[in-house]
């Protein structure tokens, strides 16, 4: 059985100076009680709902699900989960705010505190989920004992600070015209080419045109439809707050004591393998990196179960391979 947790932090200054008000820290348990807890953060689009296997009301539950769930490679027979949502919420979208994955971190900290826990077995953290991980451990370092880390680095690549950069302005502008959520839309639609690989688009589109005049093409109607989705989740100021905090995240490997499984894919246009590398280099800590093969690019902790169920089980004790 899954049940929300929740601490109300009130009003609270931000590391760049923000107020973030009224903050409610929302997190989600699974599993039995009493064994111990992996806590699973995910991307920007995620949320506390990891292992509900179907999406809960803003499309994003169970957005794990086929990773975490009894006798799975995260086994929820065995272990907790905790997953939880990111600041700012839908509350706090009405200003947009400067946020940063340590300001992530604290409010992790500050939900563990509630629960009365003081050390967690581990962080299993995906894309800006790995980046709150990371800054966790430089924080925190007596409170969580190993980290796993998927397509995230201890600073941001300068590729993905340029293209998140363009996705900023695009909302910069349809903002000025009184359109912010048609820039929402085609924001979505330019980050889905760089969550991707061409190699996935060559296979499943044919970029042919349709009979229309004027013309439509597959890849184009799949990218309307990933913007269109968006802007039915994902509040403009919450986005805009989300893609700068990626940008600003930056932590100190020398700090990181824990013991650490790093994830790289080689597609990956956002966390390259060789940043992974860097990073693996500079923990304090021992570390360990896997390079995977896969066409899903950034997006592979989604969708390439069979090749991450091994390494996941290795490092939580679950079953070695995906149902």
């Amino acid at each position: 059985m899954a049940r929300d947790v929740e601490i109300n932090l009130g009003d609270h200054v931000l590391e760049h100076g923000d107020v973030l008000e009224d903050d409610c820290v929302q997190g989600r348990l699974y599993g039995p009680k009493n064994a111990p807890i992996i806590v699973v953060p995910g991307g920007i689009s995620a949320s506390r709902f990891v292992a509900d296997g179907v999406d809960g009301k803003d499309g994003s539950g169970g957005w794990w699900s086929n990773m975490v769930y009894p006798g799975g490679p995260i086994d929820l027979n065995q272990v907790q989960v905790l997953g939880l949502d990111c600041a700012p919420g839908v509350n706090n979208t009405k200003n947009r705010l400067t946020i940063t994955t340590k300001d992530q971190a604290k409010r992790l900290a500050a939900l563990l505190n509630s629960l009365g826990v003081d050390r967690v077995h581990s962080i299993v953290g995906m894309s800006y989920g790995g980046m709150i991980a990371l800054a966790f451990g430089e924080l925190y370092p007596e409170r969580v004992e190993r980290l796993c880390i998927f397509g995230a680095a201890h600073r941001a690549w300068p590729m993905g600070v340029a293209l998140r950069g363009i996705q900023r302005r695009i909302i910069d502008m349809a903002t000025a015209q009184g359109v912010p959520l048609e820039g929402l839309k085609l924001a979505r639609e330019l980050a889905m080419t760089t969550y991707r690989t061409p190699e996935e688009f060559k296979q499943r589109f044919s970029a042919a045109p349709s009979p229309d005049n004027p013309p439509t093409f597959d890849v184009g109607d799949y990218l309307e439809a990933r913007g269109a989705h968006y802007q039915a989740i994902m509040p403009v100021n919450r986005f805009l707050a989300l893609s700068e905090s990626i940008d600003l995240h930056k932590v100190d490997p020398e700090k990181i004591h824990a013991k650490t499984t790093l994830i790289a894919v080689n597609s990956d246009q956002l966390a390259p393998p060789s940043e992974m590398q860097a990073l693996h280099d500079a923990l304090a800590g021992p570390a360990e990196l896997h390079v995977i093969d896969s066409i899903y690019g950034h997006d592979s902790f989604l969708k390439a179960t069979e090749e991450l169920a091994p390494i996941l089980a290795n490092f939580t004790g679950g079953k070695r391979h995906a149902a």
